[in-house]
């Protein structure tokens, strides 16, 4: 899995309506509003390094309101929330 974390900066009257078309984005799997030099931020996470291409600069960067991003890779996970999916075998947790 590759993850990719893109700032976004957006037309300022736009921002609700660019995040919700980035999230329709597959391959983007949250859009967050952001405090800071950047209005959103969204996670993109793709099988392959080519998708990245396909999905940043050929879909996000196209979404009207969208002025300028930059994209980070990230090399290794250390979410715990990625360590839980990796290790799951589809049951729910319980209690």
């Amino acid at each position: 899995m590759v993850t990719a974390i893109v700032h976004i900066k957006a037309e300022v009257d736009r921002i609700p309506e660019v995040a919700q078309t980035i999230a329709e984005i597959d391959g983007v799997s949250e859009v967050y509003s952001i405090t800071g030099e950047w209005d959103l931020l969204a996670m993109v996470r793709v099988a392959r390094y080519e998708e990245v291409a396909e999905v940043i600069p050929g879909r996000v960067n196209k979404v009207d309101g969208v002025e300028h991003t930059e994209t980070h890779i990230a090399f290794r996970t250390y979410s715990r929330h990625d360590l839980d999916a990796a290790f799951s075998i589809g049951f729910p947790e319980s209690d």
